[in-house]
Order: C-alpha cells, then structure tokens, then sequence
C-alpha cells in the first residue's frame, strides 16, 4: 500500500512538473517588432542612417526579431530601395532574427545576399484582387514563387514565414470564410514553413473573428507557429489582441507608436497595432513577455520620424536617435 501511495505521489509529482513546464512555454510571447510596415507608406524619403540607427536602437532595447526592410521594386515601394545599405553596417547579433519581406526569387536573392537576413517574409492572400494590387501576381503565380523562395531559404539555411493577407476578409467582395484560409495555409508546401502569420490588412476584424479564425488555424495546424499581424482602430486593440491569445496564438506583430499600416486601408484610424498597446494588453494574462528596456526613447523617436517624414518634403535638420 505504502509503496502504491509513493508511486501515485511521485506520478503527481512529475505530472504537476510537466503541467508547469507546459504553462510556461505555452505563455511565452514572440513579440515582432514592424519598423519596415511603419516606414514604407511615409511619403518623405527616410536616409539610409537614420533608420539603421533606429533599427540598432531597437536592437539595443531588446528586441530579438525585427521586421527590418523589404526586397521589393524601387518603383512599388521607393521607402525601402536602399534595403541593403541599411543593413550593410548593421551587424546584428546572432540571438537577433532580421526579417526581409520578398516576393519573387529575385528579391529573396538579394535578401539572402545582404547575410543580415535571417527569415524571408512572403505575403500571400486568399484574395486575388488583393495579389495582383500588391505583387502583381495571381494566387498560382504567388504559389510558384512561394515554392522557389522557400528552395532558396532551404539552400541558404534561412526560414520562411508567411503572410495570410487580407485573412480576416477584405474591402473586394473576394469570397471569404475560414475554410478558405485553411485551404490556403493547406496549397503551401507546410511541410517546409514553420510560421503563418495571419494579417487583417485592412483593419475588419472583430475580436470574435480574431478568436475564431486563429483557434480553427491552431487546431489544424499545430506543428507550426502561428502569429496574427493585425490592422486595427486604436480603441479595439486589447480586444483583438486578447483574443488571438486566449485562441493559443503567442505571436504578434505590431509598430511602436502605432506608426504605419495599409494603404488599402478605408479608414484613416486603421493601423498598425502599437507595441506598447500589445504589452499593455498580454500583462493582463500574465504573459511571459520578452525583457524588453523603457520604450520611452523610441516612442519619442518613432512620433519624430512619423511627424518628419509623413509628407515628400521634408527639411535638412538632423534627426535626434
């Protein structure tokens, strides 16, 4: 008998331990900070210098995974056409994963080239109108280059993630469920990609959707990291983001200072979730968040940058970092 206690006792014991553990990981938070979909809709062009020390300032606060630059057509995006001399000097540490979003081989190539580059972002969408306004691509267009994006990460011991656009519906009239997105997630070679990030591009999301579509992906789909890019009215950001974290998800993008979003967007509020707001929020669920230092220089600089740059003409002064 007493034998029989001690076995039950040491099972508990363990069983408690492995629940613990569990908790932990599953509370751990993967904070990706967005400087590249803050800048890229600025009017006035941004130098080279001012935003790789932005981007050392926030390696220096603690960020460990940075949505740094795009390796797209000058003429579609001309805010990040001088990608690879941002990070020419950049040096990130080792622990720091550099984001660079492309979408054809031809820009995965340069991404690769810059060797500051650690994931190669791909932006896809269930809505074609949204493809072809984007990249210029059709969904099997997008797909091909989907497949030779990820060879080329897989050759260059690099990793992908990919971007559901316009996931939570979109302002075309683009059919749309959660099956769709599923289907979608189920036409990449999931067998290669580790993360989806589900994007509400356009801000529609309501936090009953935000919950429903990242819990349907999560439970198909749990072998791979799943995160949300959210668009959103600053009023409704605790609720979205609440939501995707009771769902499971424990991935988040967002821009301090709320700086940037989507030029589809039909509402000029719509924007890129602040950082600040995501802290705010994930506390309230006792989330194991990153060790980040005070935002408040950043916060400053990022509300000067957005203030300097929102217009094509811009003065010559010094930017304060």
């Amino acid at each position: 008998m007493i034998e029989r206690l001690t076995i039950l006792c040491r099972s508990a014991f363990w069983q408690s331990l492995n629940d613990s553990i569990a908790q932990s990981v599953n509370m751990s938070v993967k904070l990706i900070e967005c400087p590249r979909d803050a800048w890229q809709g600025l009017k006035g062009q941004i130098p080279s210098d001012i935003k790789r020390a932005y981007l050392q300032a926030l390696i220096s606060a603690g960020f460990k995974h940075i949505d740094a630059v795009s390796f797209v057509s000058p003429k579609a995006v001309p805010q990040m056409a001088d990608s690879e001399e941002v990070l020419k000097e950049l040096d990130p540490p080792d622990d720091v994963e550099v984001i660079g979003i492309v979408v054809n081989e031809r820009g995965a190539q340069r991404a690769i080239e810059t060797h500051a580059v650690k994931t190669l972002g791909f932006p896809y969408s269930i809505s074609e109108t949204f493809l072809r306004k984007n990249q210029n691509q059709s969904a099997e267009a997008a797909l091909d280059e989907l497949e030779k994006i990820q060879k080329k990460a897989d050759e260059a011991a690099l990793d992908v993630v990919v971007y559901i656009s316009m996931a939570f519906g979109n302002p075309y009239g683009d059919f749309w469920n959660v099956e769709e997105v599923i289907e979608a997630i189920s036409l990449m070679e999931v067998d290669s990609l580790r993360m989806i990030s589900l994007a509400d591009t356009v801000g529609v999301a309501t936090p009953e959707q935000v919950s429903e579509l990242v819990g349907a992906v999560m439970a198909k789909y749990d072998y791979l990291e799943i995160g949300v890019h959210l668009h959103s009215r600053p009023e409704h950001v605790e609720a979205k983001i609440l939501a995707a974290y009771d769902a499971g998800c424990r991935r988040f993008d967002s821009a301090i200072g709320g700086l940037g979003g989507c030029p589809f967007a039909q509402d000029a509020l719509v924007g890129n979730i602040a950082t600040e707001k995501v802290i705010e929020a994930l506390k309230q669920r006792g989330a194991e968040l990153p060790p980040l230092k005070p935002l408040d220089t950043l916060l400053r600089a990022t509300a000067e940058m957005g203030a300097r740059y929102t217009n094509s003409v811009i003065d010559d002064e010094p930017f304060p970092t």
